[in-house]
């Protein structure tokens, strides 16, 4: 599938400015990772987040990844669940940085630019 440069752009600076690690995004590859996984202590524990994170402060984040087209709530028979998976651009950028080991760090500049994007989106 391709995408627009633009696109892939936005979608690694919010995954790269956001306090998740790779690990959890690799876990979103092979299954739907809930949002009680990443909160609190057990985030931390499983090596998803940089620090121990509030409910509402996950959610929000996982929801920009929706917005920016790295995710998607995962469904079942009963309709939407509390989980997330991969899009196939999130597939694409894990891949990427598999090879690597890790996100690169973003600049001041791309957090900014980040910090623009959300407020823009989220009006």
């Amino acid at each position: 599938m391709q995408y627009a440069s633009q696109t892939v752009e936005r979608a690694e600076r919010a995954v790269r400015c956001l306090p998740f690690r790779l690990t959890l995004f690799e876990s979103m590859q092979r299954q739907g990772v809930p949002l009680k996984a990443i909160v609190g202590e057990q985030g931390l524990r499983s090596q998803y987040t940089q620090a121990s994170l509030p409910e509402l402060v996950v959610e929000n984040h996982l929801i920009w990844l929706i917005r920016v087209g790295v995710l998607r709530r995962e469904v079942d028979g009963q309709g939407i669940t509390d989980s997330f998976r991969l899009t196939p651009l999130g597939h694409r950028l894990v891949e990427k940085w598999h090879r690597v080991g890790a996100f690169p760090s973003p600049s001041l500049g791309e957090q900014a630019a980040n910090l623009v994007n959300r407020w823009l989106i989220w009006g």
